[in-house]
C-alpha cells in the first residue's frame, strides 16, 4: 500500500504549468491532522478492546422456604360408577305391544306399568280354563255321588268290592282332574298379568326399544326381546381396582369394610360425594394383581350417572407433617422431578424430589427438600443450576381460588389434605 506524504499533497495541489492552484491546494496542516486523528482512533478502538465489559444484572427471582402442614394421609383411587341394581326388561309372553306408560328417561317406581302386550288371546285362554275348572269340578261331584251310593249299598251285599274300587278311583282321578284345571287356571292367569310389563325395580328407565304395533316374543333370557332398560341410581357402587399393596395396607389398618370414602368428579375440585366400602372381593386378579372393591354412594337427587368416572380418597395413615411447594416450582427432568434451590451466595441447583397430591392448590413434596432450603418459586425459566441469580424473598401462601381451581389431573397413588 502506498503512502501519501505532504509533498506528494503539494505536487498533486499544482497546475498543468507548474503553477500553484490555490482552489485545490490542501493545506499541509489539514493532512497532518488528518493523520493524526486515524492514529488516535485507532489507538481508542485497540483500548476499548482491551476494555473490561460492563457487569450483566443478575435475573431477579422469587425464592420461598417450603410451607410446612399437617396434612391427613388418604390413598387415592379411580373408579366408575355402577347402578345398585340394573334389570333388562324382557317380556314373559309374545303377542303385540299396544301400549307405551312412560317417557325414555323417567324414574320409574317399582310395579308402575310400562308395556301392555294384547291381552285377548290370553283372556281366552283363562275363560277356557276356568270351564276347565268347572267341567272337572262337576266330574268330581257326580263321581263321588256316584262312591257314596255303593258304599250304602255294600252293607247289603247289593254292590261287588270291585266296583266300589273302581268308583273311589274314578273320585281319586276327578279330583287329580280338578287339580290340573285349577293349575291351568293359574297359568293363564299369570299369562293374562304379564300382558302388562310393569318395573320390578325403582330406578331411571333407558328409553323403549319397542314401540306400540310391534309383536314382541318370550323366551329364556337373550332370547326374549328386550323392551328396555331400568337402572337402580340411589344409592349407586362406586366400583375401583386396588394394588395388592394398598390392599394390604388397608387390611392390616382395618379398613376393608365399612371405612369412609371421599369422591369428587371430573369437574371438582372438592370431595363433594361421600360413602362407605362394602365389599372388597375374595381374591387378587392373578393377571394385574389389583383387586376389585366397592363402595356404596347415596344418591338421593339423582345427580349421579352410572357410567361416571370418579377420584376416591380413602384414609389411610392418620396424620403427619408434610412440606408444599407451588406447583410452579417442579421442574421435570426425563422421569424425575426436580426443585431449584438457591444457597447464599445466589447459586442455584437442582435436587430431585418424590411428589405427593395437591392440596388447597399447593404440591405436597415426600422427600428430596429440607425446611431450609430456599425453593424459587417464580422466574424458574430465568434459572438453571450452576448459574447465579438474585433471590428476592417472598412466602409461599395458599391460593385463595384454591377451593375452586380444578387440581392437576395427574394425580399420584396417595392423597392428602390439611388437618384442621
Amino acid at each position: 500500500m502506498n503512502h501519501i506524504t505532504p509533498f506528494d499533497l503539494d505536487q498533486i495541489a499544482m497546475d498543468e504549468e507548474g503553477n500553484p492552484a490555490p482552489a485545490r491546494r490542501w493545506p499541509r496542516y489539514a493532512a497532518i491532522a488528518l493523520v493524526a486523528g486515524a492514529v488516535a482512533l485507532s489507538w481508542v478502538l485497540f483500548r476499548a478492546g482491551d476494555a473490561p465489559a460492563a457487569d450483566v444484572a443478575l435475573p431477579v427471582v422469587s425464592v420461598s422456604a417450603p410451607l410446612q402442614r399437617e396434612v391427613v394421609q388418604w390413598d387415592d383411587y379411580i373408579g366408575r360408577f355402577e347402578p345398585s341394581r340394573s334389570v333388562e326388561l324382557r317380556p314373559r309372553v309374545s303377542g303385540q305391544v299396544t301400549a307405551v306408560h312412560f317417557r325414555d328417561g323417567d324414574f320409574v317406581r317399582a310395579g308402575q306399568p310400562l308395556f301392555t302386550i294384547d291381552p285377548r288371546p290370553y283372556r281366552a285362554a283363562l275363560a277356557e280354563a276356568e270351564a276347565g275348572v268347572a267341567t272337572a269340578r262337576s266330574d268330581l261331584a257326580l263321581a263321588d255321588s256316584d262312591l257314596q251310593r255303593a258304599l250304602r249299598l255294600v252293607e247289603d251285599d247289593a254292590v261287588a268290592k270291585s266296583e266300589v274300587e273302581a268308583l273311589q278311583a274314578r273320585v281319586t282321578a276327578a279330583r287329580a282332574a280338578l287339580a290340573a284345571a285349577e293349575a291351568r287356571v293359574r297359568s293363564r292367569s299369570l299369562d293374562m298379568e304379564f300382558t302388562t310389563v310393569r318395573a320390578p325395580i325403582s330406578g331411571r328407565i333407558s328409553d323403549r326399544r319397542v314401540d306400540p304395533g310391534n309383536l314382541v316374543a318370550a323366551g329364556d333370557g337373550p332370547a326374549a326381546t328386550l323392551l328396555t332398560t331400568i337402572n337402580a341410581t340411589d344409592p349407586l357402587y362406586f366400583s375401583f381396582d386396588g394394588s395388592e399393596g394398598l390392599f394390604l395396607k388397608a387390611k392390616r389398618e382395618g379398613m376393608d369394610r365399612g371405612a369412609t370414602v371421599d369422591i369428587r368428579l371430573q369437574d371438582e375440585a372438592d370431595y363433594n360425594w361421600h360413602g362407605e366400602l362394602d365389599f372388597t372381593d375374595n381374591g387378587l386378579d392373578p393377571r394385574s394383581g389389583t383387586i376389585r372393591a366397592r363402595a356404596v354412594v347415596r344418591n338421593p337427587d339423582n345427580f349421579l350417572t352410572p357410567g361416571m368416572f370418579g377420584n376416591m380418597r380413602l384414609a389411610s395413615g392418620g396424620k403427619a407433617e408434610a412440606l408444599l411447594v407451588p406447583d410452579t416450582a417442579i421442574q421435570t427432568d426425563q422421569t424425575r422431578k426436580l426443585v431449584l434451590v438457591v444457597d447464599e451466595e445466589g447459586m442455584v441447583s437442582a435436587k430431585p424430589v418424590e411428589l405427593g397430591p395437591v392440596v388447597d392448590g399447593l404440591r405436597v413434596v415426600r422427600s428430596g427438600l429440607a425446611r431450609t432450603d430456599r425453593v424459587i418459586t417464580e422466574g424458574t425459566q430465568m434459572a438453571f443450576p450452576g448459574s447465579k441469580v438474585q433471590p428476592r424473598r417472598e412466602p409461599i401462601t395458599a391460593p385463595e381460588s384454591a377451593a375452586t381451581a380444578r387440581p392437576a389431573p395427574s394425580l399420584p397413588a396417595s392423597e392428602a389434605t390439611i388437618s384442621n
